[in-house]
Order: structure tokens, then C-alpha cells, then sequence
């Protein structure tokens, strides 16, 4: 008898994935499962769990202990939008952990919230995690805009989480990601101030001890080089523009992070 378990965000992906498991499968043969960065929206917490009293499954709750910002000096290297040694750690890593200590691969299905309009993606990762099976409901017909899947939750009862609310591209790690662009912290600076200038001050004190290092890239000149996040909210406190569009992206499950050399990660080098 396989065990279903859908590795659960918070966020409308993983919720309508979970959903389709469920429909499919009936809410006692499925699991969902949280690793938390401790440093998730209060209201992010507020819908996974009420979205999981919806789909009346399971909802299991994991964490390392460490929040991204620990856990990068831990390993002496900021996470950016190649390297994310915090979803590696916090997320997949803690993940992988739960599924090999209660099942295998021939007891065991997972389920990622990754939809149909990020389909490669899906098959990258499911073909690096052979011999566990992966599945994405949502690449799967009927195909759902973003749109749809709020509707979707709304129609079981559910508030939509405050980061979709505000504009967030999505409802993890705050609204801030060591994966997201410019115009996604921009629009942090914008909502959550305070929020911002945590995310601030914790890459400054990495900079302190790492040097000229930063989660985000400056190519205006037709150079690239670090922008740090001081740099970026003065810019902005200055009336200065950015691409708002380049929000990047939260993407813990799903990116190649596996593949970079560990021994860079370790030493703190650029892999």
C-alpha cells in the first residue's frame, strides 16, 4: 500500500495539488507535509493550516530549527538566485529526510505544487529523484491559471493568503527569497518595510563576514555586480526606478541547487 504525501508550502500551488490528491484519492490516504523556515508570513501559517482542515488530510509539521539567515553562516555562503543552500537544508534536504525515515521508494508517492507552465522543471527534478516517484497534479489537465487556483480555494472557504493580496510573485520564506529579483524585493520594501530591513540587515552581516557578496545583481553599466539591499533601498528611498517585473522566484522543491558542487557550498565559494 503506497503512502501519498504532498510536499505542502503554504502557497495556492501545493494547496490545489493537494486538493487533486486528495479528490482523487480520499483525504485518509494522504499526508501533508510543512518543512518551515520559521520565518513564513503569520498568514501564510494561517492558510496552510486552514487549508489543510479543508482538504481534511493530515498535515504534518517539520523544521530544522535554523532560520535561511543561520543556516547561511552556518555553511559561510549567501544564498542567491543560483545557489540556495536554505531550501537545500531547511526544505528538500528535511523533506528527504522524513520520506526515507518513514517509507521508500516503493512505499512512497510525492506530490509538488508545480503547475503546467513550469512542466520542465517538474521533469528535471523527477528524473534526479529516481527511484522516488514525484508527481504534478497541476501540469496535469485541466490546467489552471493562478487565477483559478484562488478561485479553487475560495470556493473551499479560504481567505486567500495577504502576500497574493499584496502582489508577492509568492506566499513563502515572509515574501522575501534569496531566488527573487529586484522588483520582488522592491515590492518587499514596499509592503513590509521592517520585513525589508531584516532581510537587510541579516545580508549585511554576511557581507561582513563573507565580503563584497549579495542576493541580488546590478547590470546597469553592462557590468555585473553585486547589489546589495542597503544599495537597492536607497535607490528607492531616492525616488529611483527598477524593473518591477523581475521578481524571480520562490522554488525551494524544485531547483538545481542539488547539482552544484557541495564542496563550494561548504567552503563558502562562489560554485
Amino acid at each position: 500500500m503506497k503512502r501519498h504525501v504532498v510536499l505542502y508550502s503554504g502557497g495556492i500551488g501545493s494547496w490545489c495539488a493537494a486538493k487533486r490528491v486528495v479528490d482523487s484519492l480520499g483525504a485518509s490516504e494522504v499526508l501533508l507535509l510543512f518543512a518551515d523556515t520559521k520565518i513564513e508570513d503569520e498568514d501564510t501559517y494561517r492558510f496552510l493550516r486552514e487549508g489543510a482542515k479543508a482538504l481534511g488530510a493530515e498535515l504534518v509539521e517539520i523544521a530544522d530549527g535554523r532560520t535561511p539567515w543561520e543556516v547561511f553562516r552556518d555553511v559561510r555562503m549567501l544564498g542567491n538566485s543560483r545557489v540556495d543552500p536554505c531550501s537545500r537544508i531547511l526544505k528538500r534536504g528535511l523533506a528527504d529526510k522524513w520520506l526515507k525515515d518513514n517509507g521508500s521508494p516503493e512505499t512512497t508517492v510525492s506530490y509538488v505544487g508545480i503547475d503546467w507552465s513550469e512542466e520542465h522543471r517538474f521533469i528535471r527534478m523527477r528524473d534526479r529523484r529516481l527511484p522516488w516517484i514525484v508527481k504534478a497534479p497541476m501540469t496535469e489537465a485541466p490546467y489552471l491559471s493562478k487565477h483559478q487556483m484562488h478561485a479553487e480555494a475560495a470556493a473551499a472557504g479560504l481567505r486567500k493568503q495577504r502576500l497574493y493580496e499584496m502582489g508577492a510573485g509568492h506566499a513563502n520564506c515572509g515574501g522575501g527569497c534569496v531566488k527573487m529579483g529586484i522588483g520582488g524585493f522592491a515590492r518587499l520594501w514596499k509592503m513590509f518595510p521592517e520585513r525589508f530591513m531584516k532581510w537587510e540587515n541579516e545580508e549585511q552581516k554576511l557581507r561582513d563576514m563573507l565580503g563584497d557578496v549579495a542576493m541580488l545583481k546590478d547590470r546597469r553599466s553592462g557590468h555585473t555586480i553585486p547589489l546589495p539591499l542597503s544599495v537597492l533601498r536607497k535607490r528607492l528611498e531616492a525616488g529611483g526606478t527598477c524593473d518591477l517585473f523581475e521578481i524571480g522566484g520562490c522554488g525551494c522543491m524544485i531547483d538545481d541547487e542539488e547539482a552544484v558542487d557541495s564542496a563550494a557550498i561548504r567552503e563558502g565559494r562562489e560554485p
